[in-house]
Formats: C-alpha cells, sequence, structure tokens
C-alpha cells in the first residue's frame, strides 16, 4: 500500500526532530559548533568550517535528499526503513557517519 504525503510527512518530521535534537546534545555535550535550519521541507546544517549537509524532502516521490560534501543521495522508504537503493545504505547511520566525517561531531541518537 503506497504511502499517504501525510504519512511521509510525518515520517520525515519525526527523523528531522530526531537529527535536531541529537545535534543540541552534541552541542551542549562535546561543544559543536553547528547552525541548524530547519524551514519548510528542508532541514539544514551548518558546521565550523561553513560546510553544510542539506536534508530535503522530496514530496511528489516521497524520498528524502541529502547533499553532503561528498556528494547527494536519494533515500527512498522500503521495508519501514529508509534505503539509498544505489548502496542500500540506511539513512539514520548514514546522516551518522557523514556528520561525523564532515565535522567530527559524533551524534548519539535517541528512540
Amino acid at each position: 500500500m503506497a504511502m499517504t504525503d501525510t504519512e511521509f510527512h510525518q515520517l520525515v518530521d519525526a527523523m528531522f526532530s530526531q537529527i535536531e535534537t541529537a545535534i543540541e546534545y552534541a552541542i551542549d555535550e562535546q561543544d559543536a559548533d553547528v547552525d541548524i535550519d530547519a524551514s519548510g521541507n528542508v532541514l539544514q546544517l551548518e558546521f565550523q568550517d561553513r560546510s553544510q549537509i542539506v536534508i530535503n524532502k522530496q514530496e511528489p516521490l516521497h524520498e528524502i535528499w541529502i547533499a553532503t560534501r561528498f556528494g547527494g543521495y536519494h533515500f527512498a522508504f522500503k521495508e519501514n526503513r529508509w534505503f539509498d537503493e544505489r548502496n542500500q545504505q540506511e539513512f539514520m547511520p548514514f546522516v551518522i557517519d557523514a556528520i561525523h566525517k564532515q565535522s567530527g561531531i559524533e551524534l548519539k541518537l535517541t528512540a
């Protein structure tokens, strides 16, 4: 059964919130320097070196797109998980790894 737009937004908004909370914790615990800009369908993270990670909702495709210093990735919802179909990476572990590679910040996600 296909996902509705409402379900898509609820799932992605929950993940965006989880990422924001983890970054706020890292700012407190690791003295990390990250600017978070969440507006509309975009979550933009800017690090101390001015590099960015941009995560956005692609509502028409029901995908999450992420742009990092290392490239762009598209995640689709399959079998109750978000996967990049090109390399089978799962979204949250990928985001944690990308943030660490790009900024040195180690995120701890809570359920």
